[in-house]
């Protein structure tokens, strides 16, 4: 039976936050982001373990306490200069370790709100889909094309939009495959990838609390979140 494991690629800067920490660093009162990013994927009883993607020279992950996750946390310092590149050096790092039809839940380090009722709902809706998929939300808001000047050209219609968030998740086997074969040009997520190839990920209902920190006024925001999600 396949075996389902967690990847979260973790070499990034966070250069929109205006911090002098990566922000996976920042913390959310005494731990890091990445903590809780990790947390549920850890501790979540299908997941067999963790994979965090680490830049080669990250010298704040052996300093924090990573304890209360004991081995199902695997730290690999290979991480590349993009997030595709994390992930794909992740994934090789991992070969011996998993089989092709294993299945690979992508996540942000910079999602620490992500919780067990998701990875579940992920987990039973692609079952049956080998193409795998990925949590999303329909677009809500009213949404603009801009010119190079910030100014309206028009507004885009929202039907059959959809947010992508994390996990996503894929085959051990083809998603190795998909991103060695992806114009890095054209991927920001593993989705991305697998669409060039193309098959059609599904897309799985996820939650509006389940946010992407990005910009400063977000770690407020997800600390008022967790704060309800935690004892």
């Amino acid at each position: 039976m396949a075996g389902y494991f967690g990847l979260v690629p973790a070499a990034g800067t966070g250069a929109r936050m205006g911090e002098a920490l990566p922000k996976q660093y920042l913390k959310i009162g005494e731990r890091p982001l990445l903590w809780y990013a990790l947390r549920c994927l850890c501790t979540h009883p299908r997941v067999r373990r963790t994979f965090v993607v680490l830049h080669p020279k990250d010298r704040l992950f052996p300093a924090c306490d990573w304890s209360h996750f004991g081995d199902a946390l695997v730290p690999l310092f290979c991480g590349g200069a993009t997030r595709a590149q994390s992930v794909m050096l992740g994934l090789e790092r991992m070969r011996g370790q998993l089989q092709a039809d294993d299945w690979v839940l992508v996540h942000d380090a910079a999602r620490p709100c992500l919780t067990a009722v998701l990875i579940d709902r992920l987990i039973v809706e692609l079952s049956h889909c080998d193409d795998g998929g990925l949590l999303a939300i329909p677009a809500a808001d009213t949404l603009k094309r801009a010119d190079g000047d910030g100014r309206v050209l028009y507004t885009e219609s929202r039907d059959e939009l959809w947010q992508a968030q994390t996990p996503q998740m894929f085959r051990f086997g083809p998603l190795l495959a998909a991103l060695r074969a992806a114009d890095p040009a054209r991927i920001t997520d593993e989705a991305g990838a697998i669409e060039q190839l193309g098959h059609r990920p599904r897309l799985v209902m996820g939650s509006a609390a389940n946010i992407k920190v990005t910009y400063p006024e977000d770690l407020t925001l997800a600390a008022l979140i967790l704060k309800g999600q935690l004892p």
